[in-house]
């Protein structure tokens, strides 16, 4: 069957392109030099036979069209080379109307699907339909396959402005959802820009998706542009590592990576070599799904176990409940069973707000960036009942209390110390078995009254705290109580690291929000990236909040323009002192002189302005609760910095 020719207007007026002159022109997907020589317009190949140079932006010297890569002359009408060679470039038939230039091409071909359909088709099988990433030559055939799938209404993609900010993001996702996000990168340095963010999610046990383009299979070890061996890279980092071959079981492979993901928590990474991404997929191969390939996640613990803790809780009297980020998916059951037990329920930092610290029983976060209260409940138990948390030195849970551990890893039971019962399952199978099994054999004292005291004396200490000012700028007390009046109940809040988190630990107290942290990698510049990510799982559910100081809004503050570009209703609080404020303190504590952590910063109120964001500044207390208000009512992103006074913590 003949091809009809489609005419696409390439140029509206002739005279922007004068005699002797050349350009690059688009004519559907086919890329053009549009040539103006001899009184005539005449259309050829944009690529070079050579190594593809960009003909549209070479130049005729002495009747030729020279290719600015390499030097190779063609003629500018014809597409022929001289001396007689075979390497000419295609020419398209071009037509003139008025002033106007047309070429005709050839009606496309309907698509056929490559290697990178069929495993992008068998992702959004598997429900991963969010990335975040950069688009670029050496990864293009995968982002076309994406770009089919979002046309169809299967997956999101948004383009970022750096990759390290893409890799927080979807570890943020990962960290909320239960389920990864694809990170998406180039060759070489767009992918190793991902490096951090990769290891924040495998540390946080975070499930992530990570693909890369990478150089053509034929020049892999010979040095070439923007080669790096990403598998070798990757290897410490990502529990599943494999690259694309023209022979693999794509589809299965894929499978495998998600399923990985999915069951070990952790990151998976495929790289694609840019010919293999374009190939056809092979004709006996379909996308795949989950169906029949992944198993429920309901594991009981061994029996003696679950008969060992059923009898120590049955002997206890004062129990306390530590709650880890593993246990955020599990919190109504453990609710529910902390209010049968009458006891305090205390959370690690990387799980605060898993329970509401205006619920009775709520004692907030243990450890460096704690409350009084929650070691108090620690020290005052004569048993620890802990889910999903590691028991890190910065969260400080004591070893010399007897303990009942639960975590669906083995490898996190008893980990750094002796644990008087391990339980090996899932929280909220295992918890079931516990809760059947003490039926009527707990007598245990009511601890409301006492957690109520002590949240009283708390607070009276926050209040005397709150007293504290200073000429130079605002507490970070002050900013979070303000916050505790404004920020909506059921808000996913992403902090970052330094001071500013510290106190946002300490001081904060969260009703049904939920709280996202760099938590073992303590990355900076996570916050405002990770609420792209938020916003990308829960934006249409959720108000989507972020709070960082200076040093870590300026890691990534480029993405202010992101947030803009998508119209991402995230608002960011920024704690401007004007210094990395927590290496001044550990200076301090070591005795140094404090050296190199002052800050030269812009007006980020102005700056995300020019973004085109909304932005506020505030240096009174006074204006905090009305800027705040405004902040949230706000439809769109936006900005509220504060000036605050780097002692005032």
């Amino acid at each position: 069957m003949e091809k009809t020719t489609k005419w696409y207007s390439v140029l509206k007026d002739k005279k922007t392109l004068p005699e002797g002159r050349v350009q690059t022109v688009t004519a559907g997907h086919q890329g053009i030099c549009l040539t103006h020589y001899d009184g005539k317009f005449s259309a050829l190949d944009n690529k070079c036979p050579h190594q593809g140079g960009p003909l549209g932006e070479g130049s005729i010297e002495n009747g030729l069209l020279r290719c600015p890569w390499h030097g190779w002359d063609f003629d500018p009408c014809s597409g022929l080379p001289p001396g007689g060679f075979d390497d000419g470039v295609k020419t398209f038939e071009v037509k003139q109307e008025g002033d106007e230039i047309f070429v005709g091409i050839q009606e496309e071909e309907k698509h056929q699907d490559t290697i990178s359909d069929v495993m992008m088709q068998t992702m959004v099988n598997w429900g991963v339909d969010t990335g975040f990433g950069m688009v670029g030559h050496s990864n293009l055939a995968v982002a076309d396959a994406m770009m089919r799938l979002e046309q169809q209404g299967k997956f999101q993609f948004f383009g970022i402005r750096h990759e390290g900010a893409a890799a927080f993001a979807a570890s943020a996702y990962g960290k909320l959802m239960g389920k990864p996000a694809v990170c998406f990168g180039i060759a070489g340095p767009g992918s190793t820009n991902m490096f951090t963010g990769m290891w924040d999610a495998k540390v946080d046990r975070a499930p992530m998706l990570v693909l890369s383009g990478q150089v053509n299979t034929q020049v892999l070890g010979t040095g070439a542009f923007q080669e790096v061996d990403l598998v070798g890279a990757f290897q410490t980092v990502a529990n599943f590592n494999h690259s694309v071959q023209q022979n693999s079981k794509h589809s299965e492979l894929m499978s495998l990576a998600i399923k990985s993901a999915l069951l070990n928590r952790d990151v998976s990474h495929i790289t694609f070599p840019d010919e293999v991404a374009f190939m056809p997929k092979p004709k006996v191969e379909e996308a795949q799904t989950p169906e029949g390939r992944i198993t429920p996640m309901n594991i009981s613990p061994p029996r003696q176990m679950v008969a060992k803790a059923v009898d120590m809780l049955a002997n206890s009297k004062m129990p306390a409940i530590i709650v880890g980020h593993g246990a955020r998916f599990h919190m109504k059951a453990i609710i529910a069973f902390a209010e049968k037990l009458n006891c305090p329920v205390i959370t690690t930092f990387k799980a605060k707000g898993q329970i509401s610290d205006h619920h009775d029983l709520g004692c907030g976060v243990l450890g460096r960036s704690g409350t009084p209260i929650a070691s108090w409940f620690m020290n005052e138990s004569d048993l620890l009942l802990v889910f999903g948390a590691s028991f890190s030195n910065h969260t400080g849970i004591t070893p010399k209390k007897p303990i009942i551990q639960v975590d669906y890893d083995p490898t996190a039971l008893s980990k750094f110390h002796k644990v008087d019962a391990a339980l090996w399952g899932e929280i909220s199978e295992t918890l079931a078995l516990i809760e059947e099994q003490t039926k009527g054999k707990l007598n245990t004292v009511d601890r409301r009254k006492e957690i109520a005291s002590r949240w009283s004396i708390w607070k009276e200490e926050k209040a005397s705290r709150l007293k504290d000012e200073s000429e130079v700028g605002l507490s970070s007390i002050a900013v979070f109580e303000a916050m505790n009046k404004v920020v909506p109940d059921n808000a996913v809040i992403a902090v970052d690291v330094g001071n500013n988190t510290y106190s946002f630990g300490r001081y904060f107290e969260p009703k049904n929000q939920s709280v996202l942290m760099s938590g073992y990698l303590g990355s900076i510049g996570f916050s405002l990236p990770a609420a792209m990510g938020a916003w990308a799982a829960q934006g249409k559910e959720r108000p989507i909040w972020s709070v960082s100081g200076d040093g870590g809004f300026g890691q990534y503050l480029g993405e202010m323009m992101t947030l803009v570009k998508y119209n991402m209703n995230i608002k960011h609080v920024l704690l401007n002192n004007s210094e990395i404020g927590k290496i001044s303190k550990e200076q301090k504590a070591a005795e140094l002189d404090v050296w190199k952590t002052s800050l030269h910063n812009a007006n980020f109120a102005k700056y995300a302005e020019n973004c085109g964001a909304l932005g506020i500044r505030v240096t009174k207390n006074e204006e905090l609760i009305p800027a705040l208000e405004k902040l949230r009512d706000h439809k769109g992103p936006a900005l509220l910095e504060i000036i605050t006074d780097a002692t005032l913590i």
